[in-house]
Formats: structure tokens, sequence, C-alpha cells
């Protein structure tokens, strides 16, 4: 059977290819040797207890963008296809061929695939219970860090002379992503045991980002419901081979589009999912309607005491430029989650939901101030497992998957380089 590999990085240009090879079981795991690779530029890994640097992706001399003053991240232009059709099938479950994919993929070394017959409960049932309980302290705890972080932004914002702004924009951008997890776990009922509450509490989060939140939740669901399923998987729709080649203007888009200004890509996936109510079944209407009027009543009021205040000008400064900074989160997070060179997209008649969920989830660790100020929403691989789980919690859950599904996890400890 055909599958698809999509194979994209962060801030790299990307093209998904949709070839006829035999169907196989996606690769499961990355297991890490203390022996560091040799430095390269691009994406460094972390892994927990242990260290090492690897490079995902192929380096591009085309495109290059500029993460700080003294370091940058290459641009990956073009993106291979998956494992040839003459492969034969035992070679891409032998050790020695998965050998020869970590190395030629940047990793140290890739694990076996996660056995068809685990099921995503099976790991649900594993975790210890704790995981899952809802500490109302530390969820009130992590609006109280949001909102003072954000706080804190807007005031370096207000006396940042013009040179220190992009610092500005950045703490106060990512502070602003806090938001948008507080109201992710709302979404889960991974923030308090009244639903009403969650409701209130998510919307209103959402609501400075100018996203809805019912319609965001309704599309999340299906997200998480098929993770990975071609053509089912809301936040990934694969570009085709054959449609990439027959047409010229949509290779120019991709090649910007996937390229440039992909870190914020998430804007036009915005703009496109969550406005439309063609795009909802008739009894959502009603919840994505009231969602639509927050967003919009944050537009009519707030942005006009905005720039009532501080001018138009005010208006980038102080609420634009934070937007974009959060739509750089949402991207970036979005590729690194759930895409890898070797982490495939299958139609619904081969998609297994344990592998999908355990297999093609990434965990990406970020400099610490990050992860505290978007509540470790990158400690992805649990949340993916099951949605309810907390972020507060994701650190413990992950520690109990490292324990009981090490050898068949597929991990992926790597860190971004950006001001760390």
């Amino acid at each position: 059977m055909p599958f698809v590999t999509l194979m994209a990085s962060t801030l790299a240009d990307s093209v998904l290819l949709f070839t006829g090879v035999h169907h196989r079981r996606p690769i499961s795991k990355l297991k890490f040797k203390s022996a560091p690779l040799p430095p390269v530029s691009g994406i460094s890994c972390k892994p927990l207890r242990r260290s090492c640097e690897i490079r995902l992706f192929q380096r591009s001399t085309k495109h290059q963008l500029c993460l700080s003053s003294k370091r940058t991240l290459n641009i990956t232009k073009a993106v291979a296809a998956p494992v040839a059709p003459s492969t034969p099938s035992h070679a891409v479950d032998g050790a020695e061929y998965r050998k020869q994919l970590a190395e030629r993929y940047g990793f140290l070394q890739i694990g076996e695939p996660l056995p068809d017959d685990i099921t995503l409960r099976d790991i649900i049932t594993s975790l210890p219970k704790k995981v899952f309980e809802i500490d109302d302290v530390k969820a009130w705890g992590s609006v109280l860090i949001s909102v003072t972080s954000y706080t804190l932004g807007i005031l370096m914002i207000a006396k940042s002379p013009w040179y220190l702004l992009p610092l500005a924009w950045a703490w106060t951008g990512t502070a602003v992503t806090g938001f948008f997890v507080i109201g992710h776990d709302c979404a889960h009922k991974a923030f308090s045991s009244n639903k009403l509450v969650e409701d209130i509490v998510g919307t209103v989060a959402f609501m400075p980002l100018i996203y809805p939140y019912e319609p965001w939740r309704f599309k999340h669901d299906q997200h998480h419901a098929k993770t990975n399923m071609l053509n089912e998987d809301t936040a990934w729709h694969p570009v085709m081979k054959e449609d990439v080649e027959s047409n010229t203007i949509l290779q120019k888009a991709l090649t910007y589009g996937y390229g440039p200004v992909r870190t914020w890509m998430s804007i036009t996936h915005w703009l496109l999912w969550h406005f439309d109510l063609r795009k909802f079944r008739k009894h959502e209407v009603k919840r994505v309607l009231i969602s639509l009027c927050a967003v919009f009543a944050f537009m009519g009021v707030g942005w006009p005491l905005i720039i009532y205040k501080t001018g138009f000008v005010g208006w980038i400064k102080f609420w634009l430029m934070p937007w974009l900074g959060y739509h750089f989160w949402m991207s970036t997070f979005t590729i690194v989650h759930h895409t890898a060179p070797h982490i495939p997209f299958k139609d619904s008649d081969n998609w297994n939901a344990a592998q999908a969920q355990l297999n093609g989830t990434v965990h990406c660790d970020y400099p610490r101030w990050i992860e505290l100020l978007c509540h470790d929403i990158n400690w992805h691989i649990p949340h993916h497992i099951s949605p309810k789980i907390p972020s507060y919690n994701l650190r413990a859950a992950q520690q109990s998957l490292d324990e009981n599904w090490g050898k068949v996890c597929m991990y992926v400890y790597c860190m971004l380089i950006l001001l760390d």
C-alpha cells in the first residue's frame, strides 16, 4: 500500500512526496547514546539525562533565517522521498537499515517499530493515575504565570528603546502563547472539574489571540482522533508529489510558503479553518458563533482602545508584533510535534492509533524559559497518549512512558537553538 512520509522542520522548506512503495510500519524509536555527534549547525538535541547533538534535516545553502545575533538555523529546501521502492521489507525492520537511516537523517539511532498488537488503551493504562488528576492550585498558578509574564512583556515594550524591542516582542509573544496553552487545557477538560469554568477561561484566554475557542476545539479534537491520518488530520494536509510536479505555481507557493514564511503559516490555517461556518456541523454552529462574537468583541473594543491610547504604531507594537510571535510558536510547535523524515501519514485503512500517537509525536526540549511560559506544551508525547493529562503533569507522564515503553517508543529530544 502507498504511504506518505512528511519531511519538514522548523523554519524549513518542505515538499511532501507521495510514492507508491510497499506499506511498512513506521519507525518508532530514537534511542540516544552518550557519545555525541560532531557539532553541526541547525538543530541540536538534548535527551533526558543524556546529551547529544543532531541535525534533523539536510542542509540548504539557499535560505537561512537568523534567530539571534549570533546563531542561525539552516533552511531545508526540497525534501527527499521515503525509502526507495526496491528496499526489501525485511531490511526496513532490520537494525542495520535503521542505523543507516538514522545516519542519513542525522539521528543517533532509530529504534524498533511499535508492535501492531499494542493498543492505545494499553499505553494509557500503564500511566499512573496521578498524572490525570486536576490540581486547581497548579491550574490557576499557570494563569498567574501567563498574566504576570504578559504584563511584564507589555512593560518591556513600553520602556524599551527601539533596538531592544525585538527582545521584548519575543518575550511577550512567548508569554501570550501561554494563554493558548491554558485554553488548550480547558478544551481537553484538563483545567477544571467545572465545564462552565473551562469554557469561560478558554474563551477569555483565546480572545487576545483573536482565536475563536470553540471552532478551534472542534477541529483540534479531530487532530487528536486522527493524528497523521492522510486527508483527515486537521493540522496537516499533505501535498502530493504529482500535484507539485504538474503545477509550477504550486511549486513556487511551496518554496516560499514552506520556506521563508513557514514559521507564520499558522496564520493561514487560523483564517481558513476557524471562521467559516460551513466547516462545522449543524449542532456545533451555535457554540462557534459565541466564540466568534467573543473575538470580534475584542477586536471591536480592545483594538480601538489600544489605538486611542497609543496610536496605530502602538497597536503594531503592543498587539501585532506579540501576535506574530505567538504564531511563530504555533507554526513551530505544529511542525516539530508531528513531523520527521521517518514519520508517515497513512490512509485510514492502514492507520493505527497507538503507532500514530506514540510513534508519530515528537518531544522537543526548548530553553527552560520557553517551556515555563508555554506550560510544557513541548512535552507532547503523553499529551497525545491522553489529552486529559493536565499540562503540569506532562513531565511525570513522560517519565512513566520512558520507564514502560522506552524500547518501543520514538523519542526525539531536541533543543531548538533559540537564545539558549
